[in-house]
Formats: structure tokens, C-alpha cells, sequence
């Protein structure tokens, strides 16, 4: 079975060394203009410079998102930084808007024009004019089953690649078209800064009656009416290959780094297990429960995902609380502290490739090789002997129900 093209998210540099060490096949990122994820650490052009160095010596690909509705004044800066982007030579550039991809035709020549999921693309008509304008690739709207998937993959020029979100949060608008959070609170979905009103808990209130709260209810006295769940495709990759699908896409630019290492390893098994035509090992199908996440759901694969309506409140079971930066042969380790542990700590072990694994803390050191009850300074330096030795950035998490 042909593979897919696994693409991950890379909102700042740390982010991006976890998915390029945890199995990503490409990155997207953007830099500090023109991407939709504002609260994203994102890249400056010299970062960018860097990133780029990073993922051609492990043979990955760069999308960087410049897919925003630029304004006027915008839209007289974009030719300089794409001309940028032309000397890097990123990939790919993801664009919504037609005269950005003109744009992008003149000022990067060699650069791939990717239609992001912003132009709502939910038709081969619609795949096709794209395609007739110079795209190389199309990201489908996330609204779509994978029966109008297999048809828009049927209908169009076979050079044409289809992408979709296979996994991460979803939009109760078509995404990010909803008005709601500009409205709301000033800040731009379209600009990557929604404040997700949807999730918000909502009440009735009388005008002559200012004060009195009257709850809204869908059913079985839940109030959160408009609460969309996060898409997990996992289970489902096969589907997703036999649709056409030539690139999934994991959700999260503005997530955290053990979010990028921790979701990308699970889909890199989960992809080699499905071209391979082998049932993915349940170990890793368990890894997207360890990251922080609301009630998963298909998304519109398979029909309407229905709604989570008791609460808006992420599950997070797990915290990051080291990341190793060497091991030798024998498992002796130098890492770097995220959050206070202590001698004695049931703690977890997993890393690019690494199975989990239960350790229970023996001992710990610093820097200096003197012996530690506990490392509680954040990003200190210390030491401590592992039950296996593991590459660089694996990382040790505990159990702790972080959830608000």
C-alpha cells in the first residue's frame, strides 16, 4: 500500500526538533508575518534560515504558511518575504487567498503552492480550478467524509496531492471562517488568535432582568452548545490511504513540545504499520491518550462527529517533567529538568522509537555529579541512570491530572 506523507506541526524551534526527531516526513511552520497560529512561538528569517538546515540534513520537507487574507498594506510586504523564501528554497508555501498564490507564482518560482484548508475546498471543481491556477497540492476542508475524499481524488489530475487534518482540534465553523471570536474579544480567527468561544459555558439573560442567569440546555442539563471535540484518525490510517489521501496533517502549531513529539511518533507507527498492511501495536495507538486533548471524535469521516456537551475542559493525564540531551551505551543520561521530581518517583520513560517504559527513580545528581534528593529548578542540568540508553530529546513524563 502506498505510504502517506506524515506532516507535523513545528511552531518554534523546539517544537520542530521533536518532529523532526519523532518521524515527521515534512514540518509546517511560518514565520512572523503572514501565518495563522499568532501565539505560536513561530520564526524569525534567520530561525528560518536555521530550520531549514535542520530538516535538509534528515531529508524532511518545510511548508511555511502564509495563509492569511492579507490587507493592503500586507499584501506590499509579501513579495519581499517571498522572495525570501525562494532564496531558502523552502517546499512548499500554504496560501488561501488567489492573489497570494499569484504572488508566490512570480516572486518564488520554484517554491509549491499548498491551498490551505482556509479556502474551504470541498469539491473537485473546486480542486481543479486550484490545480488550473498552479497549486501543487490541495488541504481539503476538514468537513469532508471519506467518501467525497475518494471523489474529489477520482476527479481530479492525479499530480494534483490531497492533504488532510488527521488529527487535532476541529472548528464548529467551517475552520477558521467563524466571526465569533473577533466579535467576542477582538482577537482574528483568521490571524490565527481565536479565543474559541465556542467553548465558552453560555447563559440567558432577560434585558429587564440584568443579573439573572437562566442556563441554555441542549440535553440532559449540559450547557456547553456549541463544544466541537478534537479529531483522532489513528485508528483509521488505512482508511485514509485507501481514500487517495497522499499527506495527513497533525493539528497543533501552538501546542507544546512534548504535544509535536509525542503525536508525531504515535502517527509515524501508525503509518509504517498500515502501509506494511500490519494492525498497529496498541502501545502507540495509547500514546494520544498521554497528551493533552479534549474528547477525541473522527471529525466528518465517517458522518457527523456530534458534539462533547458536558464540559470544554482538555484531558490532560501526563505531564513532561525532563527531556534527555545524551545517554550513553549503558543508559547513563544528562538531562534537562521541566518540572520537580524527587528520588523515589514513579516516573515514565519514552523517546523517537522507544516503547514506554516504568521506571521508579534510584538516584539523582547534578551537573557536578553530586547526589540529589530532588531537581526542582526548571531547565537545570542533572543526571540520573536510565533502564535503557535512548536517543536524544526522549523524555521522561509522570501521571498527574493536570486538568482544569
Amino acid at each position: 500500500m502506498k505510504s502517506l506523507e506524515l506532516l507535523a506541526p513545528a511552531g518554534d524551534m523546539e517544537r520542530l526538533q521533536m518532529a523532526v526527531a519523532y518521524g515527521a516526513d515534512a514540518v509546517y511552520l511560518a514565520g512572523n508575518t503572514f501565518g495563522m497560529r499568532s501565539f505560536a512561538g513561530n520564526f524569525s528569517p534567520e530561525e528560518l534560515k536555521a530550520a531549514l538546515e535542520l530538516c535538509r540534513a534528515h531529508g524532511i520537507r518545510v511548508h511555511v504558511t502564509c495563509n492569511t487574507m492579507p490587507r493592503n498594506e500586507e499584501a506590499a510586504r509579501l513579495p519581499e518575504w517571498l522572495e525570501y523564501l525562494e532564496e531558502l528554497r523552502v517546499d512548499a508555501v500554504i496560501l488561501a487567498d488567489v492573489g497570494v498564490l499569484a504572488l508566490t507564482k512570480r516572486y518564488a518560482p520554484h517554491v509549491q503552492c499548498h491551498i490551505s484548508t482556509q479556502a474551504s475546498i470541498v469539491n473537485y471543481q473546486s480542486a481543479r480550478a486550484w490545480h488550473d491556477l498552479g497549486a501543487s497540492r490541495v488541504i481539503l476542508a476538514r468537513e469532508l467524509s471519506l467518501e467525497e475524499i475518494r471523489e474529489i481524488r477520482a476527479k481530479t489530475p492525479k499530480e494534483l496531492e490531497i492533504e488532510t487534518f488527521a488529527h487535532g482540534a476541529m472548528c464548529v465553523s467551517y475552520s477558521g471562517r467563524c466571526l465569533l471570536s473577533n466579535y467576542m474579544t477582538g482577537r482574528d480567527s483568521n490571524r490565527g488568535a481565536c479565543a474559541q468561544p465556542c467553548r465558552y459555558q453560555y447563559a440567558l439573560m432577560e434585558e429587564k432582568r440584568p443579573g439573572e442567569y437562566f442556563p441554555v440546555y441542549e440535553e440532559n442539563g449540559e450547557t456547553y452548545i456549541m463544544n466541537s471535540r478534537d479529531m483522532c484518525m489513528i485508528d483509521h490510517v488505512a482508511d485514509l490511504m485507501n481514500a487517495g489521501v497522499d499527506s495527513i496533517k497533525l493539528e497543533g502549531r501552538a501546542k507544546s513540545a512534548y504535544y509535536a513529539a509525542i503525536v508525531t511518533g504515535a502517527y509515524r507507527h501508525a503509518i509504517d504499520a498500515a502501509a506494511a498492511g500490519l494492525p498497529l501495536d496498541p502501545v502507540w495507538r495509547d500514546e494520544v491518550e498521554h497528551i493533552s486533548h479534549r474528547h477525541y471524535s473522527t471529525g466528518f469521516f465517517y458522518g457527523q462527529p456530534g458534539q462533547f456537551t458536558e464540559n470544554a475542559r482538555y484531558v490532560r493525564d501526563w505531564q513532561i517533567v525532563a527531556k534527555v540531551t545524551s545517554c550513553d551505551g549503558e543508559g547513563n543520561a544528562v538531562l534537562t529538568l521541566n518540572n520537580k521530581f524527587a528520588v523515589g518517583d514513579a516516573l515514565e520513560l519514552v523517546g523517537p522509537d522507544v516503547r514506554p517504559q516504568a521506571l521508579t527513580v534510584d538516584a539523582l545528581w547534578d551537573g557536578d555529579g553530586l547526589p540529589l534528593e530532588e531537581v526542582r529548578h526548571p531547565q537545570m542540568v542533572f543526571r540520573m541512570k536510565l533502564p535503557r540508553p535512548v536517543p536524544p530529546l526522549s523524555l521522561l513524563r509522570r501521571k498527574a491530572d493536570l486538568s482544569p
